[in-house]
This record gives structure tokens, sequence and C-alpha cells, in this order.
């Protein structure tokens, strides 16, 4: 059995974008059998087997023509924790108009400023700013919050609770203004954050402040018209006085690679243009320089394997992102803010490089005109912090057809 025609448990389940445990349950029922591994006994997937499978899911997705909606009137959004404007261009793009934006990185803040003159930039940190001179203009909070815990002090968790944390900041907020509507959106690791007590305590705040939140969802932007495999965890809360079903954006069934980022085509209409980008230090090329598009470590020859990859060489799992060189006919691997850091290397296809500054924008679908301040490295942290634009479109999409709902409701 040659090992490297094979995918590990944690590969496979990468691939088809599904959980271990999904591949475990269907080898038990033998929907998908897996093979083992001679000496650990671990599960291993042969790759033909695996590729095969991919080409067959497309018809588990559903069929969605267009999430577009057309606003009845003018909707408004308050964006809380800004950064460099991934979410604010991208419901910009579904007709949502930013009335105000707060950031505390002072470059996310020039970048805004320098793209959207007329953008309100708050610049400073949350806790210093009174907002409620914003009830009854803004029809949307939004803010990607950072993950916290919180004390837990009582058996139902309230505001002060939350307290010194960041989503205290952003309930407040919520409290200060009143919007019909409420989004929030983290990292998929929130949903074991403190074995999910951290996110049972965010919507208990919500719960306690007048809002209903939706089943949590996790989003994954490859089915958003983003070429990346990056999943964002949304938040939503809905004003207890308003009875309308908030709905997530559908699916699309095509995916879109890395060339459709970096060369003209159906994303942009011309090649992604020159720029400046990290580079590797010499070690890490000629160690790169081996690793084939779509190839990581487990490509090297063993004796390289086991030099780069340290202690991390017998640790268990399929570690998929180290000496990673991402293939033309692939999405992206989630996007870091700092390219050439270890462990997380994203290697352009066909150079022994790490994705440049302008590359980097547009695997996360910024426009190619959209700037950004600071050094090279503050304008990977802030492209590499965003939410997707093209998933930020679609998410207001979500929030037009809401709105619009709402609106019909309350003009009777």
């Amino acid at each position: 059995m040659v090992i490297k025609d094979y995918y590990s448990l944690s590969e496979a389940a990468e691939k088809l974008g599904k959980s271990k445990e999904t591949l475990r349950r269907w080898d038990r029922d033998e929907k998908l059998v897996a093979a083992r591994e001679p000496i650990s006994d671990y599960r291993i997937y042969k790759k033909s087997e695996i590729d095969s499978l991919i080409l067959s899911f497309d018809d588990d997705f559903e069929e969605t023509t267009n999430n577009f909606e057309k606003p009845l009137k003018q909707y408004k959004v308050l964006e809380l924790f800004a950064g460099a404007g991934g979410l604010a261009i991208g419901l910009e793009k579904a007709g949502i108009k930013c009335v105000a934006l707060n950031e505390i990185d002072k470059w996310a803040c020039q970048t805004l400023r320098e793209n959207r003159p007329n953008w309100n930039i708050l610049e400073g940190d949350i806790k210093s700013f009174n907002f409620e001179k914003y009830r009854n203009e803004v029809d949307v909070v939004t803010g990607g919050f950072p993950c916290q815990a919180f004390s837990y002090a009582g058996k139902k968790l309230g505001l002060e609770d939350a307290r010194g944390t960041l989503f205290y900041e952003f309930a407040r907020v919520i409290n200060e203004v009143k919007p019909p509507i409420c989004i929030g959106e983290n990292v998929r690791g929130l949903l074991s954050h403190e074995k999910g007590k951290t996110l049972e305590g965010m919507i208990s705040v919500l719960d306690e402040i007048g809002y209903n939140v939706v089943p949590v969802q996790v989003l994954k932007a490859i089915y958003y018209n983003v070429p990346q495999k990056r999943e964002r965890l949304i938040l939503v809360g809905i004003r207890k006085d308003i009875n309308i079903k908030y709905e997530y954006p559908k699916p699309y069934k095509r995916i879109y690679n890395l060339i459709d980022a970096l060369k003209k085509g159906d994303l942009y209409d011309s090649d992604v243009p020159k720029s400046e980008g990290s580079k590797y230090p010499q070690h890490k090329k000629e160690v790169l320089d081996l690793v084939p598009p779509k190839g990581y470590w487990r490509d090297l020859p063993l004796d390289i394997q086991k030099e780069f990859m340290g202690k991390s060489f017998y640790l268990g799992g399929g570690k998929t992102g180290m000496a990673r060189r991402i293939g033309w006919d692939e999405p992206s691997l989630t996007l870091t803010c700092s390219p050439a850091q270890k462990q997380t290397e994203r290697c352009h296809p066909d150079e022994t490089r790490p994705f440049t500054v302008r590359e980097y924008a547009r695997i996360q679908t910024f426009p190619d005109e959209w700037k950004f301040a600071g050094s090279v490295s503050q304008q990977y942290k802030q492209i590499g912090n965003a939410v997707p634009c093209n998933l930020g479109q679609e998410i207001g999409f979500s929030l037009v057809r809401f709105l619009n709902l709402y609106y019909r409701k309350t003009v009777k």
C-alpha cells in the first residue's frame, strides 16, 4: 500500500467539506468504507475515490439562481469593528448605506477614509463612543467582535456578565440603537469556545436586551462566490416586537477556484495587478520548491518532512496547511494575516512565494481599486482579517429581503 495514494481521515474530511465524525459514520454504515493504515490502524481513503466523490457532490446543493433582492427604500447600517471594509463593501453592493463605521486600528481607518471619503469613520476604542443618536436612524447594526470568554456569574448570563469583553460593547450598542435586526460574525471556533458556553452567553445577552437569535449558522465562503475555503459564524438577532423570519443567503452551486481570482474571467475582467508581497526565507523556499501544485508536506522526501515539520511530524492529523502550494484548479485555503508565517503556508501555484497583497485582496474578493494603507505587513493583516466582500454582499441581500418584509408590514 502506497500511503501517498491515500488521504488521512482529516484530509478526506477537508476535501469533502464534511466533519471527521461524518466520515467515521459513513465508514460504519458502509457508505464510504475506509482502508486502514497498516501500523497505526488509522482510517485512510484512496485519493481517486475521494476525488470522484467530490465531483458527485454537485447535486447535494440547492439550486439557486440568484440571492439578489432590490431594496424598497434606502436601508442604513452602523458597522462596528469595521476593519478594512470587507463587509461594508459587500453591504454597499447589496444596496445598504453605511452611515457610520467604528474601528480602532488606525491603518484600517486610513484605508476606509481613502477609499470612501464620504463614509463617517469613527476612529477609536468602541468604549469611548455613545451611539444613541443612531436610534431610529439605522436598520442594521453589524460587527465582527472578537471571541472572548465571559465570567459565568449567574444561571442566566446577562449584559453585566459580558462586561469587559468586546461582545459587551457590541450588545451595548445594539441596546442603545435598537435596530430591527443585528448581525455579528466570528470564527467557526466560537461554536466550541468554552465548550459552547461563550456562544450560549452571547445568545442570553441578546435575549436580555430584547432580541431573539436565529439558529446560528456557519457560512462557507466557497458557496458564495469566494475562491477561498473560509468559514464565518453568523449570529443574527431580531428585535422581539418583529415577527418576521430571517433566512440566510442560499448557497450557489458554482465553486470559484484560484485561477478565477488571479486571472481574467467571470470574477474579474483582467489579470491580477502587480503589487508588493512577502518572501519566504531561503530555507523555506528550498523546501517549497519541492512541493507540487495542490501538494503539501507529505509530498516532500521523508527526511525533509521530518526536518521541516519537527515535532509536528509525529503528531496526529493531516496538517494540510503546512508547506502547502495551492493549485490553480482549487479554492485557496483560508488566508491568514501573515502569508509567510510557519505552518500556514499558502504558496503560489507556479512561483515559490506567498501571494502578493493584490492577490490576497482578489482571493478575499476586494475590488482592484480598493487600496490598503500602511506597510505591506499592515495591508496583509487588514485583508486577512476581513469578511470576503462577495460573502458580505450575499449577507446584504438576505438583510434587504428581511427589511423589505418589515417595511411592507410597517407601511400598511
